[in-house]
């Protein structure tokens, strides 16, 4: 931890850390509006020259940065201030002198001074309930339908109902919680398995987390401390005790069927008065009496033990898989793990989230709607601005740049008031929501502005301001594509009219690096969302497809994320995500309309339409110059992620074991579970750093895994950047050893040809046994490498297609043919062996309609299936392609589902992918409707078939952890609670 994160609380008493924080101190009035001086015109963006499908640069680019000071930081330098942001998020040391609590821990709060209400020293991971972007704070506001859920609340005033039955419902009651000392605390001490829940959008939907108001406001200074920020949540447990102890009642037996039952039956009818008759009349009256009784409790202990069975069963299909399903079939023979304990399930973690981008509006325009979801569902969100995106300093649409006097610190200003009305707007529904802004000092030896919105502090804004490259893909060595290359020694510092840091810095190469570290030790991320750091170049002209700051920027977070992989060890895991620029504008629109518009939206508030100086400030509102066209090149109707849309990185062994294989901290992390009854372990990272997002397996012939994916190295030199396709295999069948990384290398010849743009390898083995993995290179064609019968691998052999984009797909037919599929700006387009072992046949044009991006293959019915979504709609559509005597593709069915975007998976009768609000959706068997689960994911989804008719499916969350179900292969099975494998993810 670096001294210049200290904050003055942190180095009380030492002195040493208090200069840091207050070395230049924000100003007591945050100075919003201040007359400059025009600065030396850049470059402005040139007209986009390229052809057809070509992309339009953005009409400007620029950025800022840095993550949120303490509440005692602001309560030292703005006493004044009524809400300080919440401990959380400061940067005082979170590793040694605040260490982050876990989120099912109570919360410890320290006292706020001059009689403020004290905050928690760590933000609650289940504190900020999701809502809708104009909810109001201060009630519980109706949920929208796209939001986490793990509960409909039932209509009419009925208690609400899980959408499974419950996992715990026979455990004893002392196994969990007393019901009316800690039932507010439940969603942190996991009583709740995550459960997929059917899509109703009538109705209003609660997951684990959200079962709580809104974030409250923030509250006044005479309020008592909060002792429970979540609301009560149903307590299965003791809903499933009721329900027994109602049957115990009714029928006079004890939940184990014993004399100590809870209440004894009386006998059927009133007791007769004393008559007249013979006693052995009456004896015998009596003894039918205590048999009916009998009868009854016998016949209340068969209830209980179904019900019991029952609900064990259910809980077991995730681990048990069809073993659990064939002895539920017998209920007179015993599971013989029935009797182990059940794992207690931890309440949801919604991750931290931390995104680095070039400019600002960069996350408006590739980043969303995946920033909207985050923020509507409370997530923890910071957003790091490299660049100040000063541009040519016009902030002007068309029609008036002409006549519009530049002014560089200005236009710096007005996009940054630009972001945090719009981030207000989806936090709030209130764009004026104000922010407290100060300064502190990186680890690099600037300054950077950090900005915390007061409604909701987790939201943090961090500018770093360094200069903008004014340009797409011209030269400009004074920008990060200059540092990067050694062009220029250090990058100056381009500060907005408003910013409270007053003092001018420059970095060399390794202090950017080094200031991305800070952030990333202060804020302590789960996801790092980045920009692509490869986007390639078009094929004509040789310019770049993105722009230069960009990917450029997005190759300082490879360095930075390494670095603090490397040195950093009191960290949690983190998975990173990066996301397409520019070339959105060529594709297929990703959104459905709805969601579309919400972007529109918000990128309004951003573009300032309504010219209202709501900001107060002579800078202005927001970006005026893209106020013509706020969706850009068709930015706003699209989201692709770069990397990371494989959907083959969860697969089965033939004992049943399910083995994971995700990239976290630049490493492939490893999760096993052994067999259908083994418990998981995980994750294990394997050796080797670098690894880029993405990991596909394949089944060798032998029974042995393979996994496959890219790897990135950067060398000593700009031009030793590389990124090359590697591959480890097990030592053996079912064992946990893997060999070395081994390369494959790659098709590009240099990084300066094509940007190092190959996409993640597809990997097939055909009917003969023969291995082989393909590659879209950076010219939008495909290469590929075949494995020889001897080990060896031939050479990046070229197999033709032109305008590829993504990743592309393999998987082989019932006659052992390998396919391979990869989609264009147009269709889709197909290779195929004319019979297993030979060479791919010629590109082949299916027909099928465009298509948005990712694509999913599997060999079934004789042929392979295609999943992929409709453009404009998120739908999911399929075809099946057969090979006898060259492809030929059936006609496309349309499945419905609930919009979304990205990477489809499917196993069995079971598809999943992502839904519109984020989540995971979720369709059991065709006709069936889609199931929307609460949990929010990083990069696809993966399933698998396990045993003879079980389907397992597993993401990764945005807290890096990895959460698995299953569900029969059956058209009328449900899929069972969601479960995290491991424990929460705080540190290694």
């Amino acid at each position: 931890m670096s001294d210049s994160w200290q904050s003055p609380v942190a180095g009380a008493g030492a002195g040493a850390g208090a200069g840091a924080w207050d070395r230049q101190g924000p100003p007591a009035e945050a100075p919003w509006g201040q007359p400059h001086l025009g600065h030396q015109i850049h470059q402005g963006y040139p007209a986009q020259q390229e052809p057809q499908g070509s992309l339009q640069p953005h009409p400007n680019a620029d950025p800022y940065p840095y993550p949120y000071p303490s509440q005692q930081v602001y309560q030292a330098q703005q006493p004044q201030q009524t809400y300080p942001p919440r401990e959380a998020h400061h940067l005082q040391q979170p590793h040694q002198t605040q260490p982050t609590q876990p989120a099912h821990e109570a919360p410890q709060y320290y006292q706020a001074e001059q009689g403020q209400q004290p905050y928690p020293a760590e933000l609650p991971q289940q504190a900020y309930a999701p809502r809708g972007a104009h909810q109001p704070q201060q009630a519980q506001p109706a949920q929208p339908a796209h939001q986490p859920s793990q509960y409909h609340q039932a209509q009419q005033g009925r208690e609400p109902y899980p959408a499974e039955l419950p996992q715990q419902a026979c455990a004893p009651r002392e196994a969990h919680q007393p019901q009316q000392a800690h039932r507010t605390q439940l969603a942190h001490q996991g009583q709740q398995a995550y459960q997929a829940e059917p899509a109703r959008p009538a109705e209003r939907v609660y997951s684990a987390q959200q079962a709580q108001p809104a974030h409250p406001a923030p509250p006044q200074a005479d309020s008592a401390p909060p002792q429970a920020e979540h609301a009560e949540l149903p307590d299965r447990a003791a809903q499933a005790d009721r329900e027994a102890g109602l049957a115990e009642e009714a029928d006079g037996a004890g939940a184990d069927g014993s004399r100590r039952g809870r209440r004894r039956a009386p006998a059927p009818g009133p007791q007769a008065p004393a008559e007249d008759g013979p006693r052995a009349a009456r004896r015998t009256r009596r003894t039918g009496t205590r048999r009916e009784a009998h009868r009854h409790r016998r016949a209340g202990l068969v209830k209980v033990v179904a019900f019991c069975a029952a609900t064990a069963a259910g809980s077991m299909l995730l681990l048990r898989g069809n073993e659990a399903l064939d002895r539920l079939g017998s209920p007179t023979v015993p599971d013989s793990a029935a009797g182990a304990p059940v794992a207690v399930v931890d309440a949801p973690d919604p991750g931290r989230v931390l995104q680095v981008i070039a400019h600002p509006d960069d996350d408006l325009y590739f980043m969303n709607p995946d920033l909207r979801y985050s923020i509507s569902a409370g997530h923890p969100v910071t957003s790091v601005y490299l660049t100040a995106g000063e541009a040519d300093g016009i902030n002007a649409g068309a029609g008036m740049a002409a006549t519009t006097r530049p002014n560089k610190p200005a236009y710096a200003e007005a996009r940054q008031n630009g972001i945090r009305a719009a981030y207000a707007q989806m936090a709030t529904g209130d764009r004026s929501s104000p922010w407290q802004r100060t300064v502190v000092p990186t680890k690099g030896g600037g300054h950077a502005e950090v900005d915390v919105l007061v409604a909701e502090p987790q939201l943090n804004l961090v500018w770093l301001q360094l200069r903008e490259a004014g340009t797409v893909y011209d030269d400009a060595p004074d920008s990060l594509h200059g540092l990067w290359d050694g062009r220029v020694p250090r990058l100056e510092s381009m500060l907005a009219s408003g910013t409270p840091v007053k003092q001018r810095f420059s970095y060399t190469k390794d202090q950017v690096v080094q200031t991305l570290v800070g952030i990333l030790e202060q804020y302590r991320p789960t996801t790092v969302r980045s920009q692509d750091p490869t986007p390639g170049r078009f094929p004509d002209t040789k310019r770049y497809t993105d722009h230069q700051d960009h990917f450029y920027g997005a190759r300082f977070v490879q360095l930075a994320t390494a670095a603090y992989a490397k040195d950093v060890k009191d960290r949690p895991h983190f998975a990173v995500q990066n996301y397409a620029g520019y070339v959105n504008g060529s594709l297929p629109g990703a959104l459905d309309p709805a969601e579309a518009k919400e972007k529109l939206d918000i990128l309004g508030t951003y573009a300032w339409l309504d010219k209202q100086n709501h900001c107060k400030s002579d800078a202005g509102c927001g970006d005026l110059k893209v106020s013509d066209q706020p969706g850009g090149n068709r930015w706003s109707d699209s989201i692709n992620y770069a990397r990371g849309t494989g959907t083959t990185w969860l697969t089965s062994d033939k004992d049943h074991g399910l083995w994971a294989f995700k990239v976290l901290d630049g490493q492939v992390a490893l999760w096993h579970r052994t067999g259908l009854v083994g418990r998981w372990k995980g994750p294990d990272l394997l050796p080797g750093t670098g690894m880029d997002p993405g990991v596909s397996t394949v089944t060798l012939p032998d029974g042995r895994t393979a996994a496959f994916g890219t790897r990135t190295s950067t060398g000593t030199k700009p031009s030793d950047y590389r990124r090359e396709v590697v591959y480890v295999v097990q030592e053996r069948p079912g064992a946990e050893e893997f060999t070395q990384w081994q390369s494959l290398g790659t098709p590009e010849t240099a990084d300066e040809t094509w940007t190092s743009d190959i996409s993640a390898p597809a990997v097939s083995v055909d009917g003969t046994g023969q291995l082989a993995a393909y590659v879209r290179d950076g010219a939008g064609t495909l290469r590929g490498r075949v494995q020889h019968a001897d080990g060896t691998w031939g050479p990046w052999d070229k197999y033709g297609g032109a305008d590829l984009h993504g990743s592309p797909v393999t998987a082989t037919d019932g006659a052992g043919r390998r396919m391979v599929f990869a989609a264009t700006s147009k269709s889709v387009v197909g290779w195929g062996q004319p019979k297993p072992g030979a060479p791919l046949g010629p590109v082949t044009p299916t027909g099928l309609p465009d298509t948005t991006l990712p694509l999913t293959a599997l060999g079934r019915e004789g042929g392979v299936r295609l999943w992929f979504r409709k453009p404009g709609s998120g739908n999911v559509r399929t075809a099946l392609v057969t090979g006898e005597g060259g492809l030929k593709v059936s006609r496309m069915t349309d499945l419905g589902g609930l919009q979304g975007f990205g990477s489809v998976t499917a196993s069995g009768h079971v598809l999943a992918g992502r839904t519109a609000g984020g989540q995971l959706g979720s369709e059991a068997g065709s006709g069936r409707p889609w199931e929307r689960s609460p949990l929010m994911f990083v990069g696809a989804p993966s399933s698998t078939m396990t045993g003879r008719s079980m389907v397992s499916l597993a993401v990764v969350g945005l807290d890096a952890r990895l959460y698995v179900t299953s569900l029969p292969d059956a058209p009328d099975a449900h899929l069972a609670p969601w479960q995290p494998v491991g424990p929460r993810n705080t540190a290694p």
